[in-house]
């Protein structure tokens, strides 16, 4: 399944607040304070209408005259579809380059590096 920028900024506020209708969405998305522009509802509106004829988001109910909708697919599942296509497109399908990219453009705590350490010791002892 592929998704717009906007469709993926969508789907990421319903993961973050499922169930919710679309006017939930849009004050979700006008409260991000990572999104410099504001955006009208009926963009919002028809963003979700594209999503739902995708079959990535599905009505679950009603709340007054507003649909309910939750998501088909989880985020899980569209980053492990999505990722292959963004190795190739990125990386020409290399991973240690995607890997090696991350590490040294990402400012990475210590935290952070434990993290990776741990992650890199149980891959190498499966």
């Amino acid at each position: 399944m592929k998704l717009s920028e906007f469709e993926l900024d969508i789907m990421q506020l319903l993961w973050q607040h499922e169930p919710c209708t679309a006017s939930q969405l849009h004050k979700a998305l006008l409260a991000d304070t990572q999104k410099d522009k504001k955006v009208a509802y009926t963009t919002v509106k028809t963003i979700v209408d594209r999503l739902e004829q995708k079959q990535a988001i599905a009505r679950c109910g009603q709340e007054g005259r507003a649909i309910v909708f939750k998501s088909v697919i989880t985020q899980s599942a569209f980053s492990a579809q999505a990722m292959p296509s963004f190795m190739q497109r990125f990386f020409k399908g290399n991973s240690r380059s995607l890997i090696a990219h991350f590490i040294k453009e990402e400012k990475l705590n210590d935290e952070d590096i434990e993290y990776l350490q741990s992650l890199l010791k149980n891959k190498k002892q499966d």
